[in-house]
């Protein structure tokens, strides 16, 4: 019960001191902002850890064939 009469007694106290053209967030723009920041710190965690599997090495293509320069300097067409 005190703190329904605690509610009661200080609510008209605070609207007095509230600046009615002052626009708050609130809890609700304190929890919207809060579950973006989680859901950034996920993604990028998951992007660190897809990252982490990339390879970034070129493998050589097979059908290929390995021509150095001395070879090419070497061939007698050219």
């Amino acid at each position: 019960m005190s703190a329904h009469l605690a509610l009661t007694q200080l609510v008209p106290f605070a609207a007095e001191e509230l600046d009615k053209n002052k626009v708050t967030p609130g809890v609700l723009g304190f929890v919207v902002f809060a579950v973006l920041a989680l859901a950034v710190w996920q993604l990028m965690k998951s992007m660190n850890r897809h990252m982490g599997k990339v390879s970034f090495e070129e493998a050589p293509d097979p059908d290929a064939t390995p021509q150095s320069p001395a070879a090419e300097a070497a061939a007698p067409g050219k």
